[in-house]
């Protein structure tokens, strides 16, 4: 039996995890993204290239739902200490469901710990937490100390987002049609970020390629980077990830980047080059 278990939802792009922490099992507990009558689990073996071309082939209206408490009872299982980092509050159903199953799964087994956080965010930023959780583990801190470091460093991480499309956020109601016209239009890329509420909000309309890379330097460094660590989750935007690398790397030399595929889930709301950028501020 593993000692401690990392759980994070697939708003985190990570579906295992290198490196782990002696005595540490990572869980993926996927969403599913509904596309008319076609179902897709968001696992390790969903074919995301498959679901995005039924996905914008397809005149229905497309979704995604949370893990049910269920999917969380099982996968607290087998050990002594959990950590769980859910998808935003206010966008899913995950960090409630993952809520209900710890009570009910207390019930049966008082002795373990579980402590989930919601991110607020997802992407980019939620694979920044499952990382830190992991080094903190591999410090050998207990159990309080492993969730007030990750607490403390929530406080200095953020999610920026890069959109070129937008119509599943707007057709499922986290933005509004308005935006998802502007952005439809004149090749705008919309650079936004996660509230401290967990929001969607835009902070610059962009048009073309050049001005987003921009924008988004200007936008975390306005938020307060200083060269801490990146995590660059995207959909099909390797051009954007290398050359804002670079920038960030012209500016931060000590920067520690990270370039990983977006997991189904945020393939469906980052769409096609879009991005979600975890970074550490301060």
């Amino acid at each position: 039996m593993k000692k401690w278990k990392i759980i994070a939802d697939s708003g985190c792009d990570y579906k295992t995890l290198e490196n782990l922490a002696k005595d540490t099992e990572f869980v993926s507990v996927p969403l599913t993204v509904q596309v008319g009558q076609e179902t897709f689990l968001d696992d390790e073996k969903l074919n995301i290239d498959q679901m995005m071309e039924i996905m914008y082939a397809s005149s229905s209206a497309a979704s995604s739902a949370c893990p049910s408490p269920q999917a969380y009872d099982t996968a607290y299982e087998g050990t002594e200490n959990v950590i769980v980092i859910t998808l935003t509050g206010t966008l899913s159903g995950s960090h409630n469901s993952a809520r209900l199953a710890r009570e009910h799964f207390l019930e049966g087994h008082p002795h373990v710990n579980i402590h989930i956080i919601d991110s607020l965010s997802a992407g980019g930023e939620m694979d920044l937490l499952v990382y830190e959780t992991n080094r903190l583990i591999a410090m050998g801190l207990d159990f309080k100390q492993v969730v007030a470091g990750l607490e403390a460093y929530q406080q200095r991480t953020k999610l920026l987002f890069v959109l070129a499309k937008v119509d599943n956020l707007v057709k499922n109601g986290r933005l509004s049609k308005f935006l998802g016209t502007v952005v439809g239009l004149l090749n705008i890329r919309m650079v936004g970020e996660a509230s401290a509420e967990g929001t969607l909000e835009l902070l610059q309309k962009a048009r073309g390629h050049k001005k987003s890379l921009s924008a988004a330097f200007d936008e975390i460094k306005k938020a307060g980077y200083m060269g801490g660590r990146i995590t660059l989750a995207h959909r099909n935007s390797d051009k954007f990830c290398q050359q804002f690398s670079e920038m960030v790397l012209a500016e931060f030399p000590q920067a520690q980047l990270e370039i990983i595929p977006t997991s189904g889930l945020c393939s469906f709301y980052a769409e096609e080059n879009g991005l979600l950028m975890g970074y550490e501020i301060g």
